[in-house]
C-alpha cells in the first residue's frame, strides 16, 4: 500500500479543489501507483469537499481507474461488437492460456493482469489490445503470442 496523504495534496494544489479537479487526480494517482487504494479516494474526497461515494463511483465507473492492485502490465482487450467480430475470442483465449489465467485474474508473479474494457478507440483495426498505454491492432493469435513474449522477456 502506498502514502497518499501528500500525493494528493500535491494533485489538489496542481489541478485546483473543486469537483472538476477530480478525474485528474484519480488519473494521477494510477499513474503513479497503477491503482487507487480506498485511502487514496477517501484522502481525495476530503481534499476536495465531496463524498468518498462520488469518489469511488467515479474511480468504479472508468476501467481505466484501477481500484484494485494489478500486474505490471495491465492487458486490456476491447469488448466491442467489431472485436468480437473480428476475433477477440480467440485473442483472449491464446493469452489466457498463455498466462495461466482468466480474464479479471493476475498472473501470481503480478507481471500481468487480463482485463475486458469498452472501446480503445481501435476499432478501424479490430481485434485491438492496450498493454498499459501502448496499442497492438490487428491480432491474431500468433501475433498476440509474440507480444506477450516479448513483454515476459522484459
Amino acid at each position: 500500500m502506498y502514502q497518499v496523504g501528500n500525493l494528493v495534496k500535491e494533485l489538489s494544489d496542481k489541478h485546483g479543489h473543486a469537483r472538476e479537479s477530480l478525474m485528474p487526480i484519480l488519473q494521477a494517482i494510477v499513474q503513479k501507483h497503477n491503482y487507487l487504494t480506498d485511502e487514496a479516494m477517501v484522502e481525495v474526497a476530503r481534499e476536495l469537499d465531496i463524498s468518498a461515494a462520488e469518489v469511488y463511483g467515479t474511480a468504479s465507473f472508468y476501467t481505466f481507474l484501477d481500484t484494485q492492485v494489478k500486474g505490471k502490465y495491465v492487458i486490456r482487450v476491447c469488448k466491442t461488437i467489431t472485436c468480437s467480430m473480428k476475433g477477440k475470442s480467440d485473442i483472449i483465449q491464446s493469452i489466457e492460456e498463455m498466462l495461466n489465467i482468466k480474464v479479471g485474474e493476475t498472473t501470481p508473479d503480478n507481471q500481468f493482469s487480463l482485463i475486458e474494457t469498452n472501446c480503445i478507440g481501435w476499432c478501424h483495426k479490430a481485434p485491438a489490445i492496450l498493454i498499459n498505454d501502448l496499442p497492438f491492432t490487428e491480432l491474431t493469435p500468433e501475433k498476440v503470442t509474440e507480444i506477450i513474449k516479448d513483454y515476459m522477456q522484459k
